[in-house]
C-alpha cells in the first residue's frame, strides 16, 4: 500500500498562482492530479508517466499548469498559473500500482489505485 498526501492548497486571487505537492510513503509509478469542484464529477488535471517521459494536461489547463515529478523524493507537483475561478476545487494526487499493460493517458479515475485526501484551492475574482 502506499500512502499519499497532498499540501499547497490555499486562497489565491484569479491570476495568480500555487504550487501542490504530493508525497509518496513509497515508489510509485504512474502519477495523476484530479479535482472536484462543488457539485461535480471528479475531473482528470494531468499525468505523468514513472520515468517522466510521457505528459498529458486536460485541455481546460494546458499552458496554464504542469506536472512534474522527484522520484529520489517520492514526490509529484503542480504548478498552477494564471489561475482562474472555475479552477476551484479540491484537488487530489493519485498513483497506481505499477501492474496495467497499458496506463497512458490515465485520465480516468479508474486507472489509479491509491489516493491521498486531497487539498484546497480557491481562486477568488
Amino acid at each position: 500500500q502506499v500512502q499519499l498526501v497532498e499540501s499547497g492548497g490555499g486562497l489565491v486571487q484569479a491570476g495568480g498562482s500555487l504550487r501542490l505537492s504530493c508525497a509518496a510513503s513509497g515508489r510509485t509509478f504512474n502519477l495523476g492530479w484530479f479535482r472536484q469542484a462543488p457539485g461535480k464529477e471528479r475531473d482528470f488535471v494531468a499525468s505523468i508517466s514513472w520515468t517522466g517521459g510521457r505528459i498529458y494536461y486536460a485541455d481546460s489547463v494546458k499552458g496554464r499548469f504542469t506536472i512534474s515529478r522527484d522520484n529520489a523524493k517520492l514526490t509529484v507537483s503542480l504548478q498552477m498559473n494564471s489561475l482562474k475561478p472555475e479552477d476551484t476545487a479540491v484537488y487530489y494526487c493519485a498513483a497506481d500500482n505499477g501492474s496495467r499493460s497499458k496506463w497512458f493517458p490515465g485520465t480516468g479515475v479508474r486507472d489509479y489505485d491509491y489516493w491521498g485526501q486531497g487539498t484546497r484551492v480557491t481562486v477568488s475574482s
